[in-house]
């Protein structure tokens, strides 16, 4: 499965001016700009991402969309150009929730304005198609729903019960999140991912997780939720987001190959970014070196924070 994160990077103009800037200073010392630019620290570079959640899984037979945040206008594109702009695509987007970071980006995604386009939404909650709807509405967007070009589709999914999108198998669980929140779990050719936004992760141990608990099981990667830090998440209960140490201790337990942190706070500056991913590397070193101390040593996890435009084979 291909993984692609749409998290669009809050600039990336600075990173080439910064990088031009030096290279006039003392071209002698700088040969490649790109090696240069690739260099910088993250939060001096284009840094980690400000669109909201949208990402697209892949395989040889099918494409799947997990949410409409910002990050879906360019996937939009993408597909646009992928089609020479004829009004033959199908698209499935699936979807987590409805508060508006998940939404916001719809109005603005073009395959839902071309004829020909067939646009297939699913979810686990009733009222779907209401809130796709409401997301076209005057006075907040000029178009109707009822005059989108496009052919639209609603689907309901059930509840901890698996669906095949071609070749893909796609598995909905409940996340801890205000109003009812839905994480995917999906299977492809003995591989495993499971997207897990947004969660405040209440339910801790295998216990509390119940039947939900196969969402985190034989992952190959998750796709975690860590908008805030540690201390931040312990301040903000019911707020529905997680940090990075919470993801670590289920990873580790469950055996989970890879974690990739998601949905960074729009609000945040890079550098504040970059320093929850300090803490979070600091918290994964200090567990490993105690189990090794109590002779329990944990498997090799490997973990990092995600950025715009990420590709990853799983």
């Amino acid at each position: 499965m291909d993984l692609y994160l749409l998290h669009s990077p809050r600039s990336k103009s600075k990173t080439i001016v910064l990088a031009l800037r030096s290279y006039e200073k003392d071209r002698a010392q700088i040969k490649d700009i790109g090696s240069f630019v690739k260099s910088l620290p993250k939060n001096i570079g284009a840094g980690y991402g400000g669109h909201t959640s949208c990402i697209e899984v892949s395989t040889p037979k099918a494409r799947l969309i997990v949410d409409g945040g910002s990050g879906i206008r360019g996937l939009g594109e993408k597909l646009m150009l992928e089609a020479c702009g004829a009004g033959r695509g199908i698209v499935h987007i699936l979807m987590t929730h409805f508060h508006w970071d998940h939404l916001i980006g719809l109005p603005f995604f073009t395959p839902i304005f071309v004829p020909g386009n067939q646009i297939h939404f699913y979810g686990v909650q009733p009222d779907l198609e209401d809130n796709i709807r409401r997301t076209f509405c005057k006075p907040n967007f000029p178009v109707p729903f009822e005059n989108l070009p496009a052919s639209i589709h609603f689907h309901t999914l059930n509840p901890r019960q698996p669906q095949m999108f071609d070749d893909v198998k796609v598995t909905p669980y409940q996340l801890d999140h205000p109003d009812p929140c839905w994480g995917y779990r999906f299977e492809h050719g003995g591989k495993a991912l499971a997207y897990c936004v947004d969660t405040e992760c209440l339910r801790v141990s295998r216990e509390s997780m119940g039947a939900d608990l196969a969402l985190y099981q034989n992952l190959d990667l998750m796709i975690f939720d860590a908008q805030y830090t540690f201390l931040e998440a312990s301040e903000r209960i019911n707020w529905g987001h997680a940090s990075g140490p919470i993801g670590i201790d289920v990873a580790l337990r469950e055996k989970v190959k890879k974690v990739l942190f998601v949905h960074h706070d729009p609000a945040a500056p890079d550098a504040k970014i970059m320093e929850a991913e300090r803490q979070t590397r600091e918290y994964y070193e200090s567990t490993l070196a105690a189990a090794h101390a109590k002779g329990e040593p944990l498997h090799a996890l490997e973990w990092e924070f995600a950025r715009e435009g990420m590709s990853i084979l799983v």
